[in-house]
């Protein structure tokens, strides 16, 4: 177990501990909330660099990296969802949700014919990532009744976030829309 896969993994362990300190009846919880979804970003990052730097990446770590982070996120966003009770910030949170599905889908339908890397996460889905994980912390850490200020904030970068998920999942269908239509017309 490399120590990348272990960081993932922590992700994930990381999950019902963000669930639970967000439903603890103190005031601190929100932020410490915050927190350790910061902290799991964090390794999200790290544990990439990791595997490339110490040249240890493994079949294990590519498929787990994206669902530790899909899982992650969804989780943050559905808690986020029951705190903020907005029609916008659901279908915001809904949209982003429902991309991470579909493009991990298209993901693996493409490694099915050895065509992974035309649906390879490009510059704005990372500028996306980047953008939906600063929303998250900002709406997680500020208790919006208080903080006003950065409740605009958090949603101004969600829906920032929100756009950018469309705009790569359009452009993620776009190039592999040759390879759909080619095995769409030859079975195999």
């Amino acid at each position: 177990m490399t120590l990348a896969n272990q960081l993932t993994l922590l992700r994930v362990g990381l999950i019902p501990v963000l669930v639970v300190v967000f439903y603890l009846p103190y005031q601190w919880s929100y932020v410490a909330s915050a927190v350790i979804f910061a902290a799991a970003a964090a390794t999200d990052w790290l544990d990439g660099y990791l595997a490339r730097k110490l040249n240890q990446s493994t079949a294990f770590g590519a498929f787990l990296d994206p669902v530790a982070d899909k899982l992650m996120v969804a989780t943050a966003l559905v808690l986020l969802v029951g705190l903020h009770k907005n029609a916008w910030f659901t279908i915001a949170a809904a949209v982003i949700i429902c991309r991470e599905i579909a493009v991990s889908g298209l993901r693996e339908w493409m490694a099915e014919f050895g065509q992974r890397s035309s649906v390879a996460v490009s510059y704005v889905g990372k500028v996306k990532t980047t953008a939906q994980m600063a929303a998250i912390i900002v709406l997680l850490a500020f208790d919006v009744r208080e903080y006003p200020l950065m409740e605009t904030l958090g949603y101004l970068l969600l829906y920032i976030a929100a756009a950018l998920t469309l705009w790569t999942m359009v452009m993620y269908l776009r190039a592999a829309w040759p390879a759909l239509m080619a095995n769409h017309h030859n079975p195999s």
